[in-house]
C-alpha cells in the first residue's frame, strides 16, 4: 500500500468562479505544509488569480510551480507585501511562525488566509486579534477537514435544513498516517507545532461549532500521549478531548498519528452528529473494506436510511464565499470570531492535557 500522507491530498472540485478573472489577485507564501496546494486550488477554482509564491526553500518553490505554472516566483516577501494589487496572501508556514507572519500581511493592507492550526499558544491568539482589530484585515483559517471535503460540508447543509432536528452530540475522529521518514524537523518539536490538540485538533473543534451552532464551550477532559514513537519524544502520536457547548451539545474527538500502512488512504477521517430527530454518519475519506470511496453521508431520520453519495456534486462554497468576504468587507464564509472561537478552544483543550499529563 502507498504511504500516502495527509498533505498529499489536494482536493479538486468543478470550478465555481465567484468573480471575473482577475477581479480578485492573490499571492502565496510559506510553503511548508502541503495543505497550500488544496488552499491555492480551492481559491483558484472559486475565481482566484495567482500571482507571486515565495518561499526560503528554492527546491520546495520550484515544485510548487509546477503545480501552478502560471505563478510568478518571487525572491523576498517583501516583494508580495509591497505589491498593491495583491489582496490576499495564503500561508501554511510553520505552525509557530503563522501569527507573526498574518501580522505582517493585514499590516501592509491584506487578507491573510493560514493553514489550521493558525496558532501555537494562546498569546499568540491575544496578539493576533489586537492586529486585526487595528487593521480592520482578515486572518482566516483553513480549516480543510470541513471546508474542502463535500461530505463534511453537505452535513452541515442537512443540519441547517433540520434534517435530523436539534444537535446534541458531535464524535469527530481524525486518524492520521505519521510516515515518520518524509516528516521535517519541526513536525517533531512541540514548540513548533503546538501539540496533537492545537494541531489536528483545530479542525475538530471548528467542526463543534459548525455543526451544534455554538458560539462557545466548556473542556471537560483532554489528554494526549505518545504511545508508539519513543525515538521522538516531542511527537504527541495521540490525543482525546470532550467538551459542552453553550448551547448544550457534547463533542468528542479522538486524533492519532497511528494510521497503519494497510488503510488505501492517510486516515479514515469519520463524524457522528446526533439530533434529536435523526442522526448522521459522514465517511469522509474512504468507506473502509469496500471500494465504494469516500465522501459518504449515512443520514437516518424519522422516515427512512439514506445513503448520499456526495462526490463531486456539493462543491465547495467556502472559497467564493471568502472571496467575496474580501471584496465585499463581509463574513458569509466565516466570522472572524468563530475562527479564533475555534482555535481558542483547541488551545485551551492542549492547556489542560499538558497540565494533566506533563
Amino acid at each position: 500500500m502507498p504511504s500516502q500522507l495527509d498533505s498529499n491530498y489536494i482536493p479538486t472540485g468543478k470550478p465555481q468562479p465567484a468573480v471575473k478573472p482577475g477581479e480578485f489577485i492573490f499571492a502565496v507564501a510559506f510553503l511548508e505544509h502541503g495543505h497550500i496546494f488544496g488552499q491555492c486550488n480551492g481559491l483558484i477554482e472559486a475565481g482566484g488569480v495567482l500571482k507571486y509564491a515565495y518561499d526560503r526553500d528554492p527546491v520546495r518553490l520550484a515544485d510548487f510551480l509546477k503545480h501552478f505554472p502560471q505563478t510568478r516566483a518571487v525572491d523576498s516577501f517583501e516583494e508580495i507585501l509591497d505589491d498593491k494589487e495583491i489582496q490576499l496572501v495564503a500561508a501554511a508556514a510553520i505552525p509557530c511562525e503563522r501569527s507573526a507572519i498574518g501580522h505582517r500581511v493585514m499590516q501592509a493592507g491584506k487578507d491573510y488566509f493560514t493553514d489550521k492550526a493558525p496558532f501555537t499558544t494562546l498569546n499568540q491568539l491575544a496578539e493576533t486579534r489586537k492586529v486585526v482589530a487595528a487593521t480592520g484585515r482578515k486572518y482566516m483559517v483553513y480549516y480543510g477537514e470541513r471546508l474542502h471535503v463535500e461530505s463534511a460540508w453537505h452535513a452541515g447543509e442537512l443540519i441547517a435544513q433540520g434534517a435530523i432536528g436539534k444537535v446534541i452530540q458531535v464524535i469527530n475522529l481524525g486518524p492520521h498516517r505519521l510516515s515518520k521518514s518524509s516528516r521535517p524537523d519541526w513536525f517533531f518539536d512541540k514548540a513548533r507545532y503546538g501539540g496533537i490538540l492545537t494541531d489536528i485538533g483545530s479542525h475538530q473543534f471548528e467542526q463543534f461549532l459548525a455543526y451544534t451552532g455554538a458560539q462557545d464551550a466548556i473542556i471537560n477532559f483532554a489528554r494526549v500521549a505518545n504511545f508508539a514513537n519513543p525515538d521522538k519524544p516531542g511527537l504527541e502520536d495521540f490525543g482525546e478531548a470532550s467538551l459542552i457547548t453553550d448551547n448544550g451539545a457534547s463533542c468528542y474527538c479522538r486524533l492519532d498519528w497511528l494510521t497503519p500502512h494497510g488503510l488505501r488512504t492517510w486516515g479514515d477521517g469519520r463524524l457522528f452528529i446526533l439530533g434529536t430527530e435523526g442522526f448522521i454518519e459522514v465517511r469522509k475519506y474512504i468507506d473502509l473494506a469496500r471500494d465504494t470511496g469516500g465522501d459518504l453521508v449515512l443520514l437516518t431520520t424519522q422516515e427512512k436510511e439514506h445513503l448520499i453519495d456526495c462526490k463531486g456534486k456539493v462543491g465547495f462554497p467556502f472559497f467564493g464565499r471568502l472571496i467575496l468576504d474580501c471584496l465585499n468587507r463581509t463574513e458569509n464564509a466565516m466570522t472572524q470570531e468563530y475562527a479564533f472561537k475555534a482555535a481558542e478552544l483547541s488551545l485551551k483543550a492542549q492547556q489542560m492535557a499538558d497540565q494533566t499529563n506533563p
